[in-house]
């Protein structure tokens, strides 16, 4: 059985996006694709129905391009444990209020099991601060951690 990866929507908007001149932007937009087309094969894609509205807000035509990176992921669907798990995540000192989608996804890929969740979100997930709070909080509530990392570290 191949592990886990729950793919965030930061890392879908990299993928889709158009190229960048941008020095920072682009080298995620390089390392999103070349984690694409080199190392999803070794997991199991999964997805949340929150992420996957989430990649629908936008440009129409952007919004597809991500679209049709998840034709092989398995989507599921929220539930109410995650919806609990993701109101014990918004506290101070892990994920902030307004960053409770953020909290959604972290929530998602714990329940799911899922061994990592793949982003380029290190506001409000992949920040080593906030990961350790959330990390404890997880692991407080019976949840073995789920890796949240960049597709660079995930190679």
């Amino acid at each position: 059985m191949k592990p886990k990866v729950y793919i965030e929507t930061s890392f879908l908007s990299y993928l889709a996006s158009k190229p960048s001149r941008n020095q920072i932007t682009a080298g995620r937009q390089s390392s999103s694709r070349k984690w694409w087309d080199n190392e999803r094969q070794k997991y199991e894609l999964m997805v949340s129905a929150a992420g996957a509205k989430e990649i629908q807000r936008g440009d129409p035509d952007m919004a597809e391009r991500r679209w049709s990176y998840l034709k092989e992921a398995q989507l599921f669907p929220i539930t109410d444990r995650m919806l609990e798990i993701a109101r014990l995540l918004v506290v101070p000192g892990a994920i902030p209020e307004r960053a409770s989608e953020d909290a959604i996804h972290v929530a998602a890929a714990a329940v799911e099991q899922c061994e990592f969740l793949l982003t380029w979100n290190f506001k409000h997930i992949a920040n080593v601060r906030i990961r350790r709070e959330v990390e404890r909080i997880l692991l407080r509530h019976g949840y073995s951690k789920t890796t949240i990392c960049t597709p660079d570290a995930l190679v």
